[in-house]
């Protein structure tokens, strides 16, 4: 027998923390912790990223769910852009030379929602006083002077050209069809029939005298548009002279307020001709302003579509008392919440947008500071992935649809001039989406050069404890709970171990020890406890078990009823009990698996029945492998393997995966070899290596706790147990109530080395070890299962004798 101790004592089964240790009475005597605590690689990289000036040193974050990604940088980048300067404020304005091209301007911080009040103000303004302009006397009188002056020209032209028509004896007569010429006798005009009997040289006069008089009514009429375009033209020049003076004095003291602004300068200069050209706009807005009963309240014609030219559409903009860069985190990243997108409105049955419709996006909120985004998000939504590099390899953001990017866009849109951009990306995803990013996107390592990796645990040690305490302390002030005591706090720290599944290591996943923590708040309330200790806490645990483990205690159940068939008592020849678990969400659990082996002669082949039936995973197909080679290698290894063997998880309906069992396999095979019954009251885990010693697995405490169950109801008897690997120790933290059977001598846990031990507490016969000789020593397992391989290679070479004399034979005859 092995000289080992494999049986654990209680007081390595779970790493207690001594409350008086602690140092406090309740977490109100500590000073709360804020920042992140046990993640200093992952702070560091954050701060590079935050502080870096430089492009392409945007930032990706990844690391367990739980482990505070979000919210700790998010706390870190807002520390980083206090320190930074106030970013500008963009604004876009109408493009009077190009109307579908919006103009960007950047302003001081705090100046857009000014400029846009002053641009509102100017319209309404000029609304009221453009009309009352062009209904003041001096108005009236100056185009009444310009309407006389033409009408007298027009006048004093035509009475010149009638007087000399009547000179030659012709008449200009009006009719509807325009004017007609006839000759006169007298003031008389001259019948066809009379001119007729006239000599012919009084014909052709009259003739002569016609066709001048028609001369000059041609040059007349046709000088007519000529002159009704110098009447307009001389209207234009009075109405443009009134409206200048008018909008003169309406910008001056807009001017005056944005004089600083060189940017302004010349959109003002645009708008003021602008304003000018088309002031008849403004005696439309005079004459409908002044309909109904509140004239005044109907002056924001400003807000009217056909002013939307003069407006200021503010994209982003900071307070002027503002300090900071800004932090920004987008939950939706759509390609239009990113960059932007331009609305349309419904006008006679048609879309039509115009520079207020323009919308912004993250980036132009986030522009100067800081953009955090959820990294699977955003790769799920259309175009967005792609857009937002674009935007950071050209340095600006421009604004184009979904529709635009796949040519499906038919209404009238704008193009808005791009906004330069400067800023930092924070991606917040997983390892394993990094890793596809960095091997599929080759533009993603150029444009994200920093990685920041959130640890999933850290080191368990009175200051890593006593920092934990801090900050259950920050989460208590923060949220209004009650005070833990330090017994709490302790119960909390055992439950960040068990969470880690490392006694010596603590949990970062801190989400679920926060919902523990308001949980037992809850509790602690519904008994009217003035803080929470650690029943509470206990109490918030089982509760979170219970909640989630109907799956585990329907199959604990079956197993007590015999409906799945495991034994904890007696002993089987080729059948030990495996040990599984699996994860349900939150819900992890473990139980017993029966594992059955079979042998004969054969050719040395290891069955693995679920790989047969396809229902075993690579890496339980690599473990069956394995035990082949320490079979092949360990027994006989001067000889062929003459075998045939086959193993099976019995009652598996599902898939299989993983080599935690294959010490489980392994022994099961040896003991069909040996014709050696294992003890059903020990189950198994671990997985094996080609030496034969036993390696770590995971899920240790709950494949333990599953035994533990399935042995509870079937009754405990004392000689029950589990082995585990020895590597695997500092993994335990099991329940308390596992623990008190094992100080009870109700329940056993071992840990082994090697698998020979396994065979010594399975079978309580020694293992045996070769000597001197080479051979194993009499009456051990290694011995019998050596016998029995010779057996099958003897009669594998008999068999194969005569085989060939039989084949000889044939021959013969």
């Amino acid at each position: 027998m092995t000289e080992h101790i494999t049986a654990l004592s209680p007081d390595v089964l779970r790493h207690c923390c001594d409350p008086v240790a602690l140092g406090f009475a309740t977490t109100d005597e500590l000073e709360p912790l804020e920042q992140l605590f046990g993640q200093e690689r992952a702070v560091e990289a954050i701060r590079l990223a935050a502080g870096m000036r430089q492009r392409r040193f945007n930032l990706f974050v990844h690391g367990p769910e739980g482990s505070g990604r979000h919210s700790s940088v998010v706390g870190l980048l807002e520390e980083a852009a206090a320190s930074r300067v106030v970013p500008a404020d963009w604004v876009y304005v109408h493009n009077f030379e190009a109307p579908d091209r919006p103009h960007a301007l950047r302003l001081p911080h705090g100046t857009g929602p000014k400029f846009r009040r002053a641009m509102a103000e100017l319209v309404d303004d000029l609304a009221q006083s453009i009309p009352a302009l062009f209904e003041s006397e001096e108005y009236q009188s100056r185009r009444a002077a310009i309407e006389q002056e033409f009408g007298n020209r027009n006048e004093s032209t035509f009475s010149g050209l009638a007087r000399r028509a009547r000179e030659r004896g012709v008449a200009i007569l009006r009719t509807p069809m325009g004017f007609a010429l006839a000759p006169t006798e007298h003031g008389e005009v001259q019948k066809p029939e009379v001119i007729e009997k006239l000599p012919e040289a009084e014909r052709d006069a009259i003739r002569e005298n016609v066709a001048q008089t028609q001369t000059e009514l041609s040059d007349f009429l046709e000088s007519l548009p000529r002159i009704e375009k110098e009447h307009r033209a001389a209207i234009a020049a009075l109405n443009a002279e009134m409206a200048q003076q008018v909008v003169d004095l309406n910008l001056t003291d807009l001017r005056e307020e944005f004089a600083g602004i060189t940017v302004l300068k010349a959109h003002l200069d645009a708008v003021r001709r602008d304003l000018i050209a088309n002031a008849e706009l403004f005696l439309k807005a005079g004459s409908q302003g002044s309909e109904g009963a509140f004239p005044i309240a109907q002056a924001r014609v400003h807000d009217t579509p056909r002013f939307h030219r003069f407006a200021v559409n503010v994209m982003v903009s900071h307070a002027e008392n503002a300090t900071g860069a800004p932090v920004i985190f987008e939950s939706l990243p759509t390609l239009a919440n990113l960059t932007g997108r331009v609305e349309h409105m419904q006008q006679m049955g048609t879309l039509v947008t115009d520079v207020t419709l323009i919308r912004p996006g993250a980036l132009h909120r986030a522009n100067g500071g800081y953009l955090v985004l959820d990294a699977r998000r955003l790769l799920t939504e259309p175009f967005a992935w792609d857009a937002l590099k674009r935007c950071l390899e050209t340095a600006e953001i421009r604004i184009i649809g979904a529709g635009d990017r796949l040519g499906l866009s038919t209404t009238t849109t704008l193009e808005p001039e791009p906004i330069p951009l400067d800023l930092r990306i924070v991606l917040v995803g997983d390892r394993y989406l990094h890793r596809l990013l960095e091997a599929h996107d080759p533009e993603f390592s150029q444009l994200f050069t920093v990685t920041a990796e959130f640890g999933s645990d850290m080191d368990r040690h009175a200051e890593s404890m006593a920092l934990l305490a801090r900050q259950v302390a920050g989460v208590v002030k923060r949220e209004g709970l009650r005070p833990v005591t330090a017994d709490g706090v302790a119960a909390l720290i055992e439950y960040a171990s068990r969470e880690a599944e490392d006694r010596e290591k603590l949990s970062l996943e801190l989400s679920r020890l926060w919902d523990v923590l308001r949980e037992a708040d809850h509790r602690a309330g519904q008994v009217g406890a003035a803080t929470i200790d650690r029943e509470h806490v206990e109490g918030a645990e089982a509760a979170r078990l219970r909640r989630a483990d109907r799956i585990a205690e329907r199959m604990q159940e079956m197993i007590a009823r015999g409906t799945i068939m495991i034994d904890t008592r007696g002993s089987v020849v080729g059948q030990v009990n495996g040990l599984t678990v699996a994860s349900l969400g939150a819900a992890r659990f473990g139980w017993p698996a029966r594992i059955t082996a079979r042998v004969r002669l054969g050719a040395g082949q290891v069955v693995d029945i679920e790989r047969e039936v396809k229902l075993g995973g690579p890496i339980h197909s690599k473990g069956v492998l394995i035990l082949s080679g320490y079979l092949s290698t360990h027994y006989l290894p001067e000889m062929p393997l003459s075998l045939w063997a086959s193993l099976v998880f019995e009652q598996s309906y599902g898939g299989v995966e993983g080599d935690s069992a294959s010490v489980a396999e392994l022994c099961a095979l040896l003991s069909a070899l040996a014709g050696v019954p294992l003890t059903q009251s020990l189950a198994v885990t671990g997985s094996i290596n080609q030496q034969g010693e036993v390696q770590p697995v995971g899920g240790v405490n709950e494949k333990i706790e599953g035994f533990f169950d399935a042995c509870t109801g079937q009754g405990l008897t004392g000689r029950q147990g589990v082995l585990i690997p020895r590597r695997n120790v500092d993994n335990l933290m099991l329940r308390a109530d596992v623990v008190a059977a094992v100080a009870e001598g109700r329940f056993q846990i071992h840990a082994i080395d090697h698998v020979d031990q396994a065979l010594e507490l399975l079978t309580g016969l020694p293992a045996g070890k070769r000597g001197l000789g080479g051979e194993f020593e009499p009456g051990t397992v290694n011995a019998n299962v050596e016998a029995r391989l010779m057996d099958f290679a003897e009669a594998r070479r008999d068999f194969g004798r005569s085989a060939e004399t039989a084949s000889e034979q044939r021959d013969d005859d």
